[in-house]
């Protein structure tokens, strides 16, 4: 591998781990077109297989530190979870059989949806001490398991880990605050990752040297993104509302490109 393509690697990996540190998602959406534009990737399929090991890998790290901090309802996320790797097991199938030219299209145009979706006032979580106990298991389970399933099928399709889409999803189902729900989704983004890692790596469609590289870079960038998250966090709104446009810049260009 040429020094250019190493270095990019490695700064690709930065990239995702900072942003799943920040704020626990977003970064393995980034990933692919990353590694198709950046580091010169040539198929599709194998930019997702490789993106998905790697963000698994960095997603575990950064849970460690949102743990710690005592920011993660681990009933919920199971839940959410188990739920989103059904989904994501059988999207992963999909995105195989579909046409990579086309699966770029949509990818694209998946960013752009996510994008704007973030650009949208959220209305404040009032539920920080919800739990999943047998009193609440009536009203939580039919919200977290059919928006799970829903969330997995995206991200196995696509190969991103989710997390823009399953912080939205937790603070949908269970009006969690939103500090908790980005710690919680990183249990959930490993859950789906390691799912569709799997499905791609039996197929042979895992580059592993360049999985070494991403996750080499993502440990850097997952604690500078932690560290940042700290000390920006009464920024957050502004900060998701420039990932936002950055995301959807990246979705314009795939697409036309694709097109």
């Amino acid at each position: 591998m040429a020094s250019a393509a190493i270095l990019a690697a490695l700064a690709s990996g930065g990239v995702i781990g900072l942003i799943l540190g920040l704020v626990g998602g977003g970064g393995s959406i980034l990933a692919v077109p990353l590694l198709i534009y950046g580091v010169g990737i040539g198929s599709s399929h194998a930019a997702i297989g490789t993106a998905a090991v790697a963000v698994t890998v960095n997603a575990l790290a950064s849970l460690i530190g949102h743990a710690r901090a005592r920011r993660v309802k681990w009933r919920c996320a199971g839940v959410f979870a188990a739920s989103g790797m059904i989904g994501a097991a059988l999207g992963a199938e999909l995105g195989k059989a579909f046409d990579g030219q086309r699966l770029l299209v949509l990818f694209g145009l998946l960013m752009i949806g996510v994008g704007l979706s973030m650009l949208r006032p959220r209305r404040t979580a009032d539920a920080p001490d919800v739990r999943l106990t047998r009193r609440s298991a009536a009203t939580l389970l039919p919200r977290l398991v059919p928006i799970g399933l829903g969330v997995g099928l995206a991200a196995g399709f696509f190969g991103i880990g989710g997390g823009f889409l399953i912080v939205p999803g937790l603070v949908l189902a269970t009006a969690m605050p939103l500090s908790v729900a980005i710690g919680t989704s990183l249990v959930v983004v490993s859950a789906l990752g390691l799912t569709t890692a799997a499905s791609y790596a039996l197929s042979g469609l895992v580059d592993w040297g360049v999985t070494a590289l991403l996750v080499a870079g993502g440990g850097a960038g997952t604690i500078a993104g932690i560290a940042l998250g700290r000390q920006l966090g009464a920024r957050k709104g502004l900060l998701e509302r420039g990932f936002a446009a950055v995301v959807i810049a990246i979705g314009v260009y795939v697409t036309a490109t694709a097109v």
